[in-house]
């Protein structure tokens, strides 16, 4: 009998156990650095046998089959590494701008978006948890999306607003691809053509010269990073290409692990942008961060107080964004688990470690100083908070994208005419430090 008892009892603490691990897994699946959704989608797929030769295309990717081949759809890269392509919904003859990010859980359309369009949302019992807040879940049913030459069908899309990403982008943001995309295909992302391929699942010969990763995939691909600092440490970080950043810590990781030294220099005060809102951030450097046998030196860092507790310490540790993973050309194999890297043509290109504490964004069509931060160069430059920028070093073009490479020059001192919100026009003096 006393055997016995034994028994029941490690089958008890066995269940238990293997309960508190389903636990963490869908803790882990419903929360992200945007939103994590569990999605019930009828996959429908539009296979054009030439889409191949339609699209007119001699390079064709090495070890993928043409036969398999669904449709491919050029992007741009903006800054900070994310990738932005031309997407249709439904009749709908315009098309709009997403992002394709392995750090969203689903499919997503912008608030803005969806009124233009007249798509009336539904509201749901569920909350979503972004890196500024909480905010409950809004959704349209029955949706169709056309991504290149591929149709997906029956999608269930969440509704957000994206007023914060299209402002600092410079332009319009109507939406999200994310999980939910990358899940039902083979996707072969090339930086150096800017061009994403779409395969359906199968089977794949890698080609040579690069690493296979095998992440773990519950809602999110997560994978392991190697950190070399004051100490050596494994951790596994989100695989996150909808981040316009190199990597990303919570402030409860670094605390705990001790990874940076306390010799180092001193961080500066900077802030982020995501669903929720702005969240105020430190901006540093790791030392060393590899991934597989790839390894970067210096890497811009940034550490956030994980109010909301998206990063899911200890969990995980961050996230590893596309300013450090655009280096690599991809194939993501969700079906398999696998992410396949391949060095790229911007592999060795130096990191950004300019700092001048200024936030430009797009606001009623102007660009706009939307924050400076304490003692940053761009306060000691005399920059204010509602300043209209007129043009940087003599360029009036008002293109973001040229305005925030120029702003982040180190060296030779960055010319910037104004315009004061009370009318007067000011030529302003920034000499943009580096983090180093």
């Amino acid at each position: 009998m006393g055997e016995f008892e034994t028994n029941v009892r490690n089958l008890v603490k066995y269940f238990i156990t293997s309960y508190s691990n389903l636990i963490n897994l869908m803790r882990l699946f419903f929360s992200g650095i945007l939103f994590l959704l569990v999605w019930n989608i009828r996959p429908a797929v539009a296979q054009d046998k030439n889409a191949f030769a339609q699209n007119g295309y001699d390079d064709r990717a090495p070890n993928l089959s043409t036969d398999r081949f669904l449709g491919s759809i050029r992007f741009r890269v903006l800054i900070g590494g994310i990738i932005i392509g031309k997407v249709r919904l439904g009749d709908f003859t315009d098309s709009l701008n997403f992002i394709f990010d392995t750090g969203c859980g689903g499919m997503s359309l912008d608030s803005m978006t969806a009124q233009r369009l007249n798509l009336v949302p539904h509201p749901s019992s569920a909350f979503i948890r972004g890196i500024g807040g909480v905010r409950q879940e809004k959704l349209l049913d029955g949706m169709r999306l056309r991504v290149g030459t591929v149709t997906l069908d029956s999608i269930t899309m969440q509704v957000n607003n994206y007023d914060i990403l299209s402002s600092v982008y410079g332009e319009h943001i109507d939406g999200i691809l994310g999980y939910t995309f990358f899940s039902r295909y083979l996707v072969r992302v090339d930086y150096d053509s800017s061009r994403m391929d779409i395969y359906s699942e199968g089977p794949v010969k890698y080609p040579k010269g690069g690493y296979l990763l095998r992440p773990q995939l519950v809602g999110l691909p997560m994978m392991e990073g190697r950190l070399n600092d004051a100490r050596d440490i494994n951790m596994r970080f989100y695989f996150d290409t909808g981040a316009g950043l190199c990597l990303l810590f919570s402030s409860e990781f670094t605390a705990d692990s001790a990874v940076f030294g306390s010799k180092r220099k001193r961080p500066v005060r900077t802030e982020g942008a995501g669903l929720g809102g702005k969240k105020a951030m430190q901006l540093t450097t790791l030392k060393n961060f590899s991934i597989g046998p790839f390894r970067f030196h210096q890497i811009p860092t940034y550490v956030f107080d994980d109010s909301y507790d998206v990063t899911n310490y200890p969990q995980l540790g961050g996230l590893i964004g596309n300013d450090l993973l655009r280096r690599f050309n991809l194939i993501l194999n969700y079906a398999r688990s696998e992410i396949y890297l391949v060095p790229n043509e911007s592999f060795n290109q130096p990191f950004d470690y300019s700092y001048s504490g200024v936030t430009l964004a797009l606001i009623g069509g102007k660009i706009v100083v939307a924050d400076v931060m304490k003692d940053s160069p761009g306060e000691e430059a005399g920059f204010r908070e509602g300043d209209v920028v007129l043009e940087v070093n003599g360029d009036a073009g008002q293109d973001m994208q040229v305005y925030q490479g120029l702003m982040r020059t180190i060296g030779p001192k960055v010319r910037v005419r104004v315009r004061r919100e009370e009318g007067e026009v000011a030529l302003l003096s920034l000499k943009v430090k580096s983090i180093l």
